[in-house]
């Protein structure tokens, strides 16, 4: 079944608000409340993507971490705080 890539925009959007509120609400390190809005946002983008694909033969310019365990090539700590992850990413923001 494929999804409708105006409605799987439209849950990506409110995930993004969702894990906003989570992070901006956070009641300490271990709050489960911004880990749970962070993986509901990760799915959120990746059911987006496949409906774009599906649909439009088009993509995000964006790749999710796969595995948050695994290492990363890049020596680099991670600096922004986020998550405690090394970042895969050639763009630090």
């Amino acid at each position: 079944m494929t999804v409708d890539p105006r409605a799987a925009l439209d849950r990506l959007i409110a995930a993004f608000e969702a894990h906003y509120n989570a992070v901006a609400a956070r009641r300490g390190d271990n709050d489960q409340s911004v880990d749970n809005a962070y993986y509901v946002l990760a799915d959120a983008f990746d059911v987006y993507d496949e409906a774009l694909g599906m649909v439009y033969g088009e993509a995000t310019p964006f790749i999710l971490d796969e595995d948050e365990d695994e290492e990363s090539d890049d020596p680099r700590p991670r600096d922004d705080g986020a998550r405690g992850r090394e970042s895969d990413s050639p763009h630090d923001f």
